[in-house]
């Protein structure tokens, strides 16, 4: 890809804005979902709707799993911004790659974008 004058290309900015923007939308949606299976569903009585999985109320097991898998979203959000910045600042290969594959991980377009603009921007690097 072209240079914009400095030396630099548009790839690795393309891929870390990508990273990014996919990373807050893994925040926000980890995060809401994470909080509200922990603070709002157990204040819901759903009887005879939901199937009790373990011991604990209606919700029981997909409770927990539920608040696992968006603590886990929002973790990897952080992640995909960390890298994300790092790769606008040119600073390390491995880890602006490895925000982008936490983009990936949800499997959407604008992830394996991400991925593949930082992976063909590896010389931009110092």
């Amino acid at each position: 890809m072209a240079s914009n004058g400095n030396g630099r290309g548009g790839l690795l900015s393309a891929g870390g804005i990508l990273s990014i923007i996919v990373g807050v939308f893994e925040l926000i949606s980890g995060g809401v979902l994470a909080a509200f299976f922990a603070v709002g569903a157990p204040m819901f009585e759903f009887p005879g709707y939901f199937p009790r999985f373990g011991s604990g109320g209606v919700f029981g097991l997909s409770l927990t799993i539920s608040i696992i898998i968006g603590a886990t979203l929002a973790v990897l959000g952080i992640v995909a911004i960390v890298g994300g910045t790092s790769a606008i600042r040119r600073g390390s290969f491995g880890f602006s790659l490895a925000g982008a594959i936490c983009a990936l991980l949800p499997i959407n377009v604008l992830g394996i974008l991400a991925v593949i603009f930082v992976s063909l921007a590896k010389g931009e690097f110092e």
